[in-house]
């Protein structure tokens, strides 16, 4: 008998699991940060996976309200007459949330768009082909511009700034395949598992 009931709630803890769909490159980057997988993210996991993947305490929890005030009542399904103090972000509706001034890599609906990625490069990159340092990060930034976009403006310029902090390497380089692996959110979980693995050896 208790083997059974163990059997049923393992079935049911599958079913809830939210996995995101494949081809919506947004949706996977943000579901890692839905650390429990209910399709969810609440300000400590976002805490939670800034942290896991090298960001100090300050950044993490300076990211963790702002990502989650600004995006929980754009995702949320259910729309109440006061938000959520919890600010949950529903991760099967990031794409609502989505920020004007941006790159246009993901389109509307969230999916990846492989002509506006390669234009980033073939604009922007003219040290290096494959590469963006940080002026001309910065001068892609103020050509994805819309006029009076305050909001989207500040947006981009944090997560390219946070991007370009954590993931530039030694010669100060924003590489395409390290940015490529942030779009699909697969270079989240190799910061972790590299972090973890440095942890263990240490």
């Amino acid at each position: 008998m208790a083997s059974s009931a163990l059997s049923s709630k393992t079935k049911k803890e599958e079913v809830e699991r939210f996995v995101p769909n494949e081809h919506d490159f947004l949706q996977r980057h943000v579901a890692f940060f839905d650390r429990n997988h209910d399709g969810i993210v609440y300000p400590w996991e976002t805490f939670q996976g800034f942290r896991s993947i090298g960001c100090g305490i300050f950044l993490s929890t300076a990211s963790a309200f702002l990502i989650n005030m600004a995006l929980s009542s754009k995702t949320l399904t259910r729309q109440g007459k006061c938000p959520n103090l919890l600010f949950p972000i529903e991760v099967k509706n990031i794409h609502k949330a989505k920020h004007g001034s941006d790159s246009g890599v993901y389109d509307s609906e969230g999916r990846f768009v492989p002509l506006k990625f390669e234009e980033m490069f073939s604009k922007h990159a003219r040290t290096h082909h494959n590469a963006l340092t940080s002026d001309e990060l910065m001068a892609m930034l103020k050509t994805n511009r819309e006029p009076k976009d305050y909001k989207g403006w500040v947006a981009s310029y944090a997560e390219w700034k946070i991007l370009y902090y954590l993931c530039k390497d030694k010669h100060g380089l924003l590489e395409k395949d390290t940015v490529r692996a942030v779009y699909d959110g697969s270079l989240f979980e190799r910061m972790e598992m590299e972090r973890q693995s440095a942890n263990k050896k240490a």
